[in-house]
Formats: C-alpha cells, sequence, structure tokens
C-alpha cells in the first residue's frame, strides 16, 4: 500500500514536470532541454535555504523563481541571439550543472532535520486525525502519506486549473497563436519572440517547482536528480495525448497529469516486479520510443486497404 501511496504522490509532483514539457514541447514546439538543469535548479535553491531555516513556503517559491530565470535565459539565447533552440537548452543545462554545485556547495545536501512541507503536512495530519496512522480498507497507512498524497492532488487540480484559466486569457491566447504560427502573431503586431521567452520560463518554473517538491518529498537534493526529466515530462504527455485524444487545451492539461499518474504506477509496477533499478532509465527511453513510434504505426494500419482479389 505504502508503494501504491508513494507512486500516486510522486505522480502528481512530477505532473508539474508534465505540464512544464506540454507548454515547451506542445504550445511552442520548442525542443528545450533545459528542464534536466533547472529541475535540478529547483531542488538546489529550496533545499539550500531549508537547511538555513527559511519558510519552506519561501523556499519552495524561491526553486520556481529559479527555474524561470533560467527558461527565460535559453529563450532570450533562442530569439535574441539567435541560436538554435535545442542547443540553447543545451548550454543552459550544462551552466546550470556548475551552478548547483555553488548553490549547494557539494554534489548532495541533506534537508532532514529541517522544517520542509512535508514535516509541515505530517503535523496537520496527525493533529486532524489525532493518530500516527490509519487504517484505510484494512490497510495501515501513516498520517503523513495521506497528508502528502490529499496535498499533491490538491495542488495539482489548483495548479491545473491556474494553467487553463491562463490560457484562456489575452497573454495566454497570445502564447498559444505564437507556437502554432509565429509570423501571423508578428503581422498582428505580437511580439513572438517575447512570448516564447515568457513561455520558457513558465514552463521551466514549473519545472523547478517539481523539484523543489521532490526535494522536500524525498528529504535530499542531488547534482544529477535532474538527469532524463526531459524524458519522463514527454512520456508523460505523450501518455496523456492517448489517453485523452485530443489536443483542446483543458483535456491536454488533464492527461498530462493522468499520464503522469499513469506512467509513475507503470514504473511502480516494473520496480515491484524485480526490475534493475540500473534499468530504469533504458526501459523509460524505451517506453517513450514505443509511445512515439505505435500511434503514427497504427494509422498506417488503419490507411491500409484489403487487397480485392479477382477470380
Amino acid at each position: 500500500m505504502s508503494l501504491l501511496l508513494g507512486a500516486l504522490t510522486l505522480g502528481f509532483i512530477f505532473s508539474l514536470l508534465a505540464l512544464g514539457v506540454f507548454i515547451s514541447f506542445r504550445i511552442f514546439a520548442f525542443p528545450d532541454i533545459t528542464a534536466d538543469g533547472s529541475s535540478a535548479l529547483g531542488a538546489a535553491l529550496a533545499a539550500m535555504l531549508l537547511v538555513h531555516h527559511v519558510n519552506p513556503v519561501l523556499a519552495t517559491f524561491a526553486g520556481f523563481a529559479g527555474g524561470f530565470l533560467a527558461g527565460t535565459l535559453t529563450g532570450m539565447l533562442a530569439t535574441k541571439f539567435k541560436i538554435n533552440g535545442l542547443l540553447a537548452g543545451i548550454l543552459v543545462m550544462t551552466g546550470l550543472y556548475s551552478v548547483n554545485l555553488h548553490i549547494m556547495g557539494r554534489s548532495n545536501i541533506s534537508v532532514l532535520g529541517s522544517s520542509t512541507l512535508s514535516t509541515y503536512l505530517d503535523r496537520v495530519g496527525t493533529a486532524l486525525t489525532r493518530h500516527n496512522t490509519l487504517n484505510v480498507m484494512g490497510w495501515e497507512i501513516t498520517s503523513l502519506e495521506a497528508s502528502l498524497l490529499i496535498a499533491s492532488f490538491l495542488f495539482i487540480v489548483l495548479a491545473g486549473c491556474l494553467m487553463y484559466v491562463f490560457f484562456q486569457t489575452n497573454l495566454g491566447t497570445a502564447m498559444r497563436a505564437t507556437g502554432d504560427n509565429h509570423e501571423m502573431v508578428r503581422a498582428l503586431g505580437i511580439n513572438n519572440e517575447n512570448m516564447i521567452i515568457l513561455g520558457l520560463g513558465l514552463s521551466n518554473g514549473l519545472i523547478a517547482l517539481a523539484g523543489a517538491f521532490i526535494a522536500q518529498y524525498q528529504g535530499f537534493a542531488d547534482v544529477q536528480m535532474g538527469i532524463g526529466m526531459v524524458v519522463w515530462g514527454l512520456a508523460s504527455v505523450i501518455i496523456g495525448e492517448a489517453l485523452v485524444g485530443t489536443k483542446q487545451i483543458g483535456l491536454s492539461i488533464t492527461g498530462a497529469v493522468m499520464g503522469s499518474v499513469l506512467f509513475r504506477l507503470l514504473v511502480a509496477m516494473a520496480l515491484r516486479l524485480g526490475l534493475n533499478p540500473n534499468d530504469l532509465k533504458l526501459v523509460t527511453a524505451l517506453f517513450v520510443f514505443a509511445a512515439l513510434v505505435t500511434p503514427e504505426l497504427l494509422n498506417r494500419f488503419k490507411t491500409l486497404k484489403p487487397r480485392s482479389f479477382h477470380a
């Protein structure tokens, strides 16, 4: 039961990563791999501030702000300096590795013993239930596990709703239009470069926010914890698109969240069945490859017409 609750909680937290990747890859069709650096940046900033007894909410927000700045830097390199988008992301991601080391002072930093969002939620859960453990359908779970799951679910619902409302505003509509047809946007007098910069800032802000939450959930931040985050986020988005079967913005956001949760459950099941953790990244890459090519293969199969034979 603890494995299931942990997988669901991580799935909701990683939904922020999926939403960030959704903005860059689907809204702007921008191959941004800054995520590998910005997720670790959010974790490093939050952890460093937490060990210095900064309020967990402020530390978490600092992680978001750091990711936002990293994303805007990538956007500026791509738009203002005319650097290839993929290369711009590589440059920022590479630079963030050293930045994260300077922030933490070493390769990893523990927040155990510091006040975090997890410790706050544990206190709230214990105060509400007056017990450290709960009995749910015959399974015993801790108040911390229940509190983390409920809080992560409520937060991602709020984040998804805010994201949906934002993309219905004039600014959000302009960002979506920039991704669809940047030449038309320029003809309407909208600075498409600024839209890309802002969009990548929001994308990496959400990704760094996920990193800040993960650091507090796991109890530590590591300079290499961001490796493969782009693949994880993209896998969630692809699974979500397959589940909802439409590109309507509201359902796409919902699908990204569903894809993240389902992907984490699949990973938990694989580990439960004996998958070597060292093979997890390889299996993830293969899974994403299969998710990318399967829709095209299915479309080709549907378009094939049965041959008619004549005597």
